[in-house]
């Protein structure tokens, strides 16, 4: 059996996203393959969503924010969009999710926290699904 893969796309790819594909690595021990893109990559990640990983013992500065391709979703089985509207290309067979989260996108670390925390209940419901007990 292969590992399942997600992607998570928003518009920057920047906070939200590169949150999630965070969590979602560090939580699955690398059993599930984990992809981020942005429709309108931003030229870097944003600090402010960084610090919040960090507080987490979770590294994101090494990764850069990437621009959405089709051959992305297409190798996803899971695609998780926060935000990006119907820029994402639809595949049938695919599973959609969307989740509507503020975007951390010029807030301080007081407003980030609780988006971050939301971004980790929800991976953490996926991980359940994705890899039952």
């Amino acid at each position: 059996m292969t590992s399942p893969s997600v992607l998570f796309v928003c518009v920057h790819n920047a906070g939200r996203s590169q949150m999630a594909a965070g969590l979602l690595r560090e939580l699955s021990g690398g059993r599930v393959e984990v992809l981020s893109a942005g429709s309108l990559p931003a030229d870097q990640i944003n600090p402010i969503a960084v610090q919040a990983m960090a507080e987490l013992g979770i590294d994101i500065a090494g990764q850069a924010p990437k621009v959405l391709t089709v051959d992305a979703v297409r190798e996803s089985d899971v695609v998780i969009t926060m935000g990006c509207g119907d820029v994402c290309p639809i595949f049938p067979g695919k599973r959609y999710e969307d989740w509507e989260l503020d975007d951390p996108a010029g807030q301080g670390i007081e407003a980030v926290r609780p988006i971050r925390d939301e971004i980790k209940a929800r991976v953490e419901a996926l991980l359940g699904e994705l890899l039952p007990a």
